[in-house]
């Protein structure tokens, strides 16, 4: 998947055809376009702002790998990337002319691998359509000092009868490709938009703009407000837009669409949770296992990499989350005796990305009886992982 945008772009002609939800569940007072379905959707291109100028197509500019002092930390508000978090999306798409289910499997593993020279957090990611396993991919995330995220490529196979029928890498460093900002840890209405990711021999030209900011929106997970929107197009397909929600301590929450692209992709995040050991042993190891396929079938692109790896364990340190530009540090937490770490309930609410006033659905797990409704019990088991 084109992280959150394998074709997720469509037209606003079917707004009629896209998911059936109750905009009254929410008491939504924002617009709602095409790939709302009756919930806030995909925000009309025209809505808000004056006419954007002709997009630069091209790399984004400052790359520097000084800038990735700690890249596997992931805790940019609008993208946190914690190991270990599943991320379940289901809408439609058009195939053939008529509208396909669609679901998408979004998995944070807990490994990583250099890619440019900067160490990446790996996402296993899986696209299936009307059930069937349609595009798995793995793809690559880092996070700048100045709370950025970027990506730095990807590897996806699509399938047809279950055979790999495509695999169009591109992984930054490798035939001019190049890495792009994912989110900024600031965006703001009205700033010129950023390259993506720059793959020009897998036609990977997407930019993106911050559209809209403050908005509030239901999804099958919960509401959501303080969403952010951006607004995403390719240099192959310029009329068509993608529109992204990130809901602050989430990450994605809805993909809709605008422009004229027969896809018409819609999806709603339907559960965030968090694996437990075995499930996320099975996750690295389905990742390895297409890796271990990368390097057979991409050995032009893909074979110029080195293998993933483990994240490296870190001690437990206090750490800025990157809020809006902001950086504020968590509440310091102890160590109890057996190696458990204790942590207020204000730093649990914090670090799980929630707080107690929210109405959106709570993270789930196979242990969500044990750990309450806001996450871990006072004590928890340290894993000596570093948490947002």
């Amino acid at each position: 998947m084109r992280p959150l945008r394998n074709g997720f772009r469509g037209a606003l002609t079917v707004a009629a055809l896209a998911l059936p939800l109750v905009l009254s569940a929410c008491g939504d007072k924002s617009a709602t376009p095409a790939g709302g379905g009756g919930r806030a959707g995909a925000p009309s291109p025209t809505a808000t702002g004056p006419a954007q100028p002709a997009e630069r197509w091209a790399p984004e500019p400052g790359f520097t790998r000084d800038a990735f002092s700690n890249p596997t930390t992931i805790d940019n508000t609008w993208f946190p990337l914690r190991p270990g978090t599943q991320y379940i999306y289901e809408g439609q798409t058009v195939e053939d002319g008529e509208r396909t289910p669609h679901r998408v499997v979004f998995t944070v593993t807990d490994l990583t691998k250099v890619v440019d020279g900067v160490r990446s957090v790996v996402v296993w990611d899986r696209d299936y359509t009307a059930g069937v396993l349609t595009e798995a991919e793995l793809a690559f995330f880092a996070q700048a000092d100045d709370g950025n995220v970027w990506h730095f490529g990807q590897y996806p196979e699509e399938y047809e009868d279950g055979k790999v029928v495509g695999a169009p890498a591109w992984i930054s460093g490798v035939q001019g490709a190049q890495a792009g900002i994912t989110i900024k840890a600031d965006p703001k209405p009205g700033s010129p938009s950023y390259s993506q990711g720059w793959g020009p021999e897998v036609d990977w030209t997407d930019r993106a703009r911050v559209h809209q900011v403050g908005q509030r929106t239901c999804v099958r997970a919960g509401c959501y407000d303080n969403v952010l929107v951006t607004d995403e197009t390719s240099r192959e397909e310029p009329n068509a837009h993608q529109y992204k929600y990130y809901a602050p301590g989430v990450g994605n929450v809805r993909v809709g669409f605008g422009g004229a692209d027969p896809t018409q992709e819609t999806l709603e995040l339907v559960t965030v949770k968090r694996l437990d050991a075995q499930a996320l042993a099975q996750a690295r190891a389905e990742a390895l296992k297409l890796e271990k396929s990368a390097y057979a079938t991409s050995k032009d692109v893909y074979g110029a990499t080195s293998p993933c790896q483990p994240a490296p364990v870190a001690k437990p340190v206090r750490m800025a989350t990157h809020h809006a530009g902001r950086r504020v540090l968590p509440s310091a937490s102890k160590t109890a005796p057996g190696g458990r770490a204790c942590t207020s309930g204000a730093a649990q609410v914090r670090s799980s990305g929630r707080h107690a006033s929210d109405s959106r659905a709570p993270l789930t797990d196979s242990a969500s009886a044990a750990r309450g409704p806001h996450g871990p019990p006072p004590c928890a088991r340290s894993t000596g992982a570093v948490r947002r």
